[in-house]
């Protein structure tokens, strides 16, 4: 995935109400858009280097979106959730995510009884194939990656309708995107959501795949690179 313009390079001066940054761009501060829903757990310090992307639009509140964060010195991270879906899908349809691969027809946004779905893979061999994507940017010492970073009851329903998907014959993965290429593996925060843990688990003994991905990132592009485990201690 290409951005469509230069990213700028900034300074984080704080992050508030979820959605709102400060930010110091050209000695200037200005209130930049956080797509990021998430506690941004070790991405949000005071102070830290950021890219932000510039719109036009004049129906737009904020002329700003957060991007990118030199999270660690020289570890850019991806903050954008809304961007996740597309890296996966390129990671797809470009063979990447070499266990995706095999199937005729991919769509977005499907639903299913009461839920809905990332993609649904369709057209191969193999039973069709419902797709959940999570954005990993939480990151510990040694590489290792952990997901959520903060509660979340959404997520857990997420899992136990894959599970539900798994019982009804269908084919059901959870991919978790990292957008750092920092990460070696990836595994439950069951220290912030241990229901979300418990979750994880119960999925992974429902025949639910549990697939990581890191990519790498940069400020002209970020792009699925090479997949990493998930590891359930």
């Amino acid at each position: 995935m290409e951005f469509d313009r230069k990213l700028l390079p900034a300074r984080l001066i704080r992050r508030y109400k979820r959605f709102l940054a400060d930010i110091e761009l050209s000695g200037e501060t200005i209130t930049a858009h956080c797509p990021n829903t998430g506690s941004m757990l070790g991405c949000d310090a005071p102070g830290m280097p950021v890219w932000l992307s510039e719109h036009d639009n004049p129906r737009r509140k904020y002329r700003h979106t957060w991007e990118l964060v030199e999270a660690m010195p020289g570890v850019l991270v991806g903050i954008h959730t809304g961007r996740t879906n597309g890296l996966v899908r390129e990671g797809i349809e470009s063979g990447i995510i070499a266990e995706l691969n095999g199937y005729g027809e991919l769509r977005p946004e499907i639903a299913y009884h009461n839920g809905r779905f990332d993609f649904l893979l369709s057209g191969g061999r193999r039973a069709p194939c419902y797709v959940e994507v999570k954005n990993v940017t939480a990151a510990v010492e040694g590489g290792v990656a952990i997901f959520p970073d903060a509660r979340s009851t959404r997520g857990t329903r997420h899992l136990h309708d894959l599970i539900a998907l798994r019982e009804d014959g269908n084919r059901a993965v959870m991919v978790y995107c990292a957008q750092r290429s920092d990460v070696t593996e990836i595994r439950p925060a069951d220290h912030i959501d241990p229901d979300y843990g418990a979750a994880m688990r119960e999925a992974a003994g429902a025949g639910v795949e549990l697939l990581g991905y890191r990519c790498e990132v940069g400020t002209d592009v970020i792009r699925v690179a090479a997949r990493v485990p998930v590891v359930l201690p």
